[in-house]
């Protein structure tokens, strides 16, 4: 059959990406553009006077897979509508797909009801991305791994663990055991402990409120050896600090802190500079300041670990080898 429009239609022999940033960690997403070997795109983000977020993507997403990276740290609440609206626009622009690279994801401490009338905000942030639009979630170290049920739509939880693994290899600490600072992050501790091939503590305590703990046993030997508390986040550190403290009472040689998210809320950086941690191990899923870096930290990047599986996602590669 003959076409006599004279309008021939071209159909791409390649797919498109873009990486955009919003202004929670634009380092990170600049980290991440160079290991894919590509730029940040343009876009702006602003306020109105009465401080609503304003969006302005300078540069066409029509057909393209959009990568935007946001962690939803504090200012919590301004970062996640910012990501919302971000998305929004995406949508609204004819964009092939919107993937949110939330490397920590805020909110995730409320993925149960503790008590009568608690409301499930980790499940209400999910309703909330998936109706902005967003085709995908990815993720590090979701603080619950139920909140993967919480999306209908696919979500890539990478593990913060094996960058933490290979960074204590790499530092030859000898005699060494994983610790658990309470007993939910033992599953995590337990899988450190394997990887490493070393033993294992977990510190037993109670929370009588929100961001205070109190240490009641240590379950596992530790003296003379080298502990490092693993968690997924500090927040205020009382946790950790207290932690520590108990584990070197014990007879513990040196005590690390390894974590994945660092928020340092509040007296942070004063608890853990003057705690007994030999060294804070963390990452920079959260952008950390150095007016918030306590003494002795080291700030391990995510951007080839987010950057290698945003490479993935693209080509539709599978995941799971990130994992490992």
């Amino acid at each position: 059959m003959n076409d006599n429009s004279g309008v021939h239609l071209i159909l791409p022999s390649y797919k498109r990406l873009k990486l955009f940033t919003g202004l929670a960690h634009p380092e990170l997403a600049f980290e991440i553009a160079d290991h894919l070997g590509i730029g940040v795109s343009a876009m702006r983000v602003d306020r109105f006077k009465d401080g609503e977020i304003r969006v302005g993507i300078d540069e066409t997403v029509r057909g393209v897979d959009c990568f935007l990276v946001q962690p939803t740290c504090p200012p919590v609440n301004d970062n996640l509508m910012e990501l919302l609206i971000i998305v929004d626009a995406m949508r609204r622009a004819s964009a092939k797909t919107v993937t949110a690279v939330i490397p920590y994801y805020g909110y995730a401490r409320q993925d149960r009801k503790a008590k009568a009338r608690d409301p499930i905000t980790a499940k209400l942030v999910a309703n909330l991305l998936s109706t902005a639009g967003c085709d995908r979630i990815l993720t590090i170290d979701l603080h619950a791994g139920q909140i993967q049920g919480f999306f209908d739509i696919p979500v890539d939880p990478l593990l913060g663990m094996p960058i933490l693994v290979k960074y204590v290899r790499d530092s030859g600490l000898s005699n060494c055991v994983i610790g658990s600072p309470d007993i939910g992050g033992t599953v995590r501790a337990r899988a450190m402990a394997e990887k490493l091939g070393v033993g294992l503590v977990v510190i037993d305590k109670r929370r009588p409120a929100p961001n205070i703990s109190e240490v009641m046993n240590i379950i596992g030997d530790v003296k003379g050896k080298t502990v490092i508390l693993v968690d997924d986040i500090i927040d205020t550190g009382g946790t950790i600090v207290q932690a520590a403290e108990a584990l070197q009472n014990a007879g513990a040689k040196q005590v690390f802190a390894a974590c994945t998210h660092a928020l340092l809320s509040g007296q942070a950086k004063d608890n853990l500079s003057a705690s007994v941690l030999k060294k804070i191990i963390v990452t920079n899923t959260i952008p950390l300041s150095e007016s918030k870096r306590p003494e002795r930290t080291e700030v391990l990047s995510v951007a080839p670990l987010l950057g290698e599986a945003i490479k993935r996602i693209y080509q539709d590669l599978p995941v799971s080898t990130l994992f490992e």
